[in-house]
C-alpha cells in the first residue's frame, strides 16, 4: 500500500532536465536504444513551452573519455562502451538540438547529478523545481528524480515524455516515483502550468 502523500507541483521557475535524449537511446540502431518517436515528440513540445517562457533548460548525455570512467558500470553493461566522444550516439537527438545558452552536461553514471555540476547550475539559474524527462524511466530518469528530491527540489515527471525499453519496468517505475519522489502527471498539465507562469 502506498503512503499518503501531498502533490508539491511546479514552482514559479521550473527547470527542464532532458535526461539522455541522445541518439544512442532514441534509435534502435544502437544496442542501447529503442525507437521512441512519441517520447521525442513530447520532449520537443516541452522544449517549446520552456523556451517560450525563457525558463532554464538542461540536457544530459553520457560520454566516456577514458577506460577508468564508470569502469564497473561499463563492465556490467558493455554496450555502454560505444558512448565515446567521437560517436554519433552521444549527440542529442536531432529533433531536440540544444540552443545557445542551453547547457549540455556530460555524465558517466545514471543520475544527472552524480559527478556533474548540475546542482550548481540549477542554483545559479534560480530554479525552484524540476521537470524531468527522458530515457530511461527505470534507469537514468529515476536516478535523476531521486537525486533531484535529495537536493530538495519538487520534481515533476511528464508521463508522455519518458520511456523505457521494458514496458513493465516503465510502468512500475512511474508508479514508484509517483508514490515516493515526484508528481507523475500528464504532459498537457505541465504545459498548461508553464503557460500560466
Amino acid at each position: 500500500m502506498d503512503l499518503e502523500r501531498n502533490s508539491v507541483g511546479i514552482g514559479q521557475r521550473p527547470a527542464l532536465i532532458l535526461v539522455d535524449m541522445i541518439k544512442g537511446f532514441t534509435s534502435s540502431a544502437c544496442p542501447l536504444g529503442t525507437d521512441c518517436p512519441e517520447v521525442v515528440a513530447a520532449n520537443a513540445a516541452l522544449l517549446e513551452g520552456f523556451r517560450a517562457r525563457n525558463l532554464p533548460i538542461f540536457f544530459t548525455t553520457v560520454v566516456y573519455r577514458n577506460p577508468d570512467q564508470a569502469s564497473v558500470f561499463r563492465n556490467r553493461i558493455q554496450a555502454l562502451n560505444c558512448l565515446t566522444p567521437d560517436s554519433q550516439w552521444v549527440q542529442v537527438d536531432s529533433s531536440l538540438t540544444p540552443r545557445e545558452g542551453e547547457a549540455l552536461i556530460e555524465k558517466c553514471w545514471a543520475s544527472s547529478f552524480f559527478g556533474t555540476d548540475l546542482a550548481v547550475r540549477l542554483q545559479s539559474s534560480g530554479a525552484d523545481s524540476l521537470v524531468v524527462t527522458g530515457l530511461t524511466t527505470s534507469g537514468c530518469v529515476r536516478a535523476t528524480v531521486v537525486d533531484g528530491l535529495q537536493h530538495n527540489y519538487p520534481v515533476v515527471v511528464p508521463r508522455e515524455a519518458v520511456g523505457d525499453r521494458n514496458p513493465q519496468a516503465h510502468e512500475a517505475n512511474l508508479h514508484d516515483m509517483h508514490a515516493k519522489y515526484a508528481d507523475v502527471i500528464a504532459m498537457q498539465e505541465v504545459l498548461t502550468t508553464i503557460r500560466g507562469l
